[in-house]
């Protein structure tokens, strides 16, 4: 998202730089911005090289000043102590080590774009599963003056320039919230990823209001361990600034998050099941056009039918509405606004159906939204249920017979395909994945993602559901270092047109 700093226009580095820990000294040349990624570094802008895991920011320090970076601030690290990064300054470009530059970096961007987040109201949401679907359900709620950030991207629901993490980077969420504001928005919900809330990226973004979807396995490989997971995801209910936090009463981590809340917190819990919370499900019909919810509690009573699909999307959209009450809003206003949403692209998506089979493409990646999403599927098939999946390679490896489990206890046919291999061996995963099962033979496997579609389509039957399951929304399949043009929806239309 292009920017143009306004209040900032007058920064100058060695102003902007007061108070951090800086090694070297800073210049007084004018900043025109901050960027952590080289890649879409603008001329006259300073370039943050943050230390990763895998990865240190000053390796791209050549494509940086090629760019035209005025300065570049570092995080020393093992790699690159302080000493050897104040050795690369030239003259004609200044760099400066800065100690915990990635806890730094949020505040440092907030302070350059004039604190956005104090200027319009974020409301964050986290969780394993739901965090795309309850932000867009926010956003459309919310109507034309909110935008969401997140998995599929940050900007108006419909109008979303690309992402490539759920959460961006502690510079770049600044500066997109800075563009919210210079476009009119007051409203942005956002995803709030574990590693986000590990590595610092939302430390300088106000969020007034914080909802939890879920807390199943996920992301094992990054945290180590569930209990750590859990910890990640309670910092956002232990920051400072909230104002409301809306917990799903149906998850075991909200009675833990709730017990953490600062004193004065306002605790609006929501739940699928009749009971003490502030705002439950006394009924959740299936019909034909999607759900009907009776929701009862401290904000009264209601009815709302959804056009959304699968019971966990009625619990996405009591998160949403959860979300919405803690802003202010009235039940029977929140009720009109929830009856129209619209599904999320690679969330439930629907394709096919009457005289085709029906294809729902989803983006469920973990053991609890895999069985959620064929669980949802079995209620609209007729015939058979089929489920085509994979697991991503770089990812925990031990959520991988798991979901192989639940993909036949749950579906008549398994298909296991490719997912994004990344830098793995796909045919060691796809073993990973058949060590799971009772009957491995039933399986079938066929590593190419688009033969493994097409041909769980061609093979179907009027009545019968195939389930695609976990890339949604992607447009690229990742295969070592290759990012291949590949969306399962576009195969999937393509596959059906071919049966027509």
């Amino acid at each position: 998202m292009m920017v143009a700093p306004t209040q900032n226009d007058g920064w100058r580095l060695d102003t902007l730089l007061t108070g951090l820990p800086v090694r070297g000294l800073p210049p007084a040349v004018r900043v025109a911005g901050l960027s952590a990624n080289s890649r879409a570094l603008r001329a006259g802008e300073v370039f943050v090289a943050l230390a990763g895991q895998a990865h240190h920011g000053l390796e791209f320090l050549d494509p940086a000043r090629a760019a035209g970076a005025v300065a570049v601030l570092a995080e020393p690290d093992a790699r690159w102590p302080a000493a050897a990064i104040v050795r690369l300054a030239t003259r004609a470009l200044p760099v400066l080590a800065v100690e915990a530059l990635g806890r730094h970096a949020g505040a440092l961007a907030a302070r350059f774009h004039g604190a956005p987040s104090r200027r319009i109201t974020v409301v964050g949401v986290t969780g394993t599963n739901g965090k795309t679907s309850v932000t867009h359900y926010l956003a459309q709620a919310l109507g034309p003056d909110a935008a969401v950030i997140g998995t599929l991207g940050s900007g108006r629901p419909g109008a979303l320039a690309s992402a490539t993490h759920t959460t961006p980077d502690a510079v770049s969420v600044q500066e997109i919230l800075s563009g919210f504001i210079a476009d009119g928005l007051r409203f942005a919900a956002m995803e709030v990823s574990s590693h986000a809330l590990a590595q610092g990226r939302v430390e300088a973004v106000h969020m007034p209001v914080a909802i939890l979807t879920n807390v199943t396995r996920d992301h094992l490989d990054f945290h180590g361990d569930l209990d750590a997971y859990r910890a990640a995801k309670q910092k956002l209910f232990t920051r400072p600034g909230l104002d409301a936090a809306v917990l799903n009463a149906d998850d075991p981590a909200a009675e833990q998050y709730a017990a953490a809340l600062a004193r004065g917190v306002r605790r609006l819990r929501y739940s699928l099941q009749p009971g003490v919370s502030e705002l439950h499900a006394k009924r959740v019909a299936t019909v034909a056009e999607g759900l009907v919810i009776e929701l009862d509690g401290a904000y009264g009573t209601a009815t709302v039918e959804l056009p959304l699909y699968g019971r966990f999307n009625a619990a996405n959209a009591l998160a949403a509405a959860g979300g919405l009450l803690a802003l202010g809003l009235r039940l029977d206003d929140v009720v009109q606004r929830l009856a129209r949403l619209r599904p999320v692209a690679g969330r439930m998506q629907r394709l096919g159906g009457d005289r085709q089979p029906l294809v729902i493409v989803d983006y469920a990646h973990t053991p609890d939204a895999l069985e959620n999403l064929l669980t949802a599927a079995r209620a609209h098939t007729q015939g058979s249920l089929i489920c085509v999946f994979g697991c991503g390679g770089d990812r925990d490896r031990g959520k991988r017979p798991l979901m192989g489990a639940i993909a036949e206890r749950l579906a008549d046919q398994v298909t296991i395909t490719d997912d994004n291999p990344r830098h793995e061996d796909g045919d060691a995963i796809v073993a990973e994945i058949v060590a799971g099962l009772e009957r491995p033979a039933a399986a079938t496997v066929q590593r190419d993602r688009r033969r493994a579609i097409a041909a769980a389509i061609g093979a179907a039957a009027a009545g019968d559901v195939i389930v695609i399951a976990g890339k949604g929304h992607e447009r690229e399949q990742q295969i070592g270092d290759l990012r291949l043009p590949f969306d399962d929806a576009a195969v999937a239309r393509a596959a059906l047109d071919g049966r027509e």
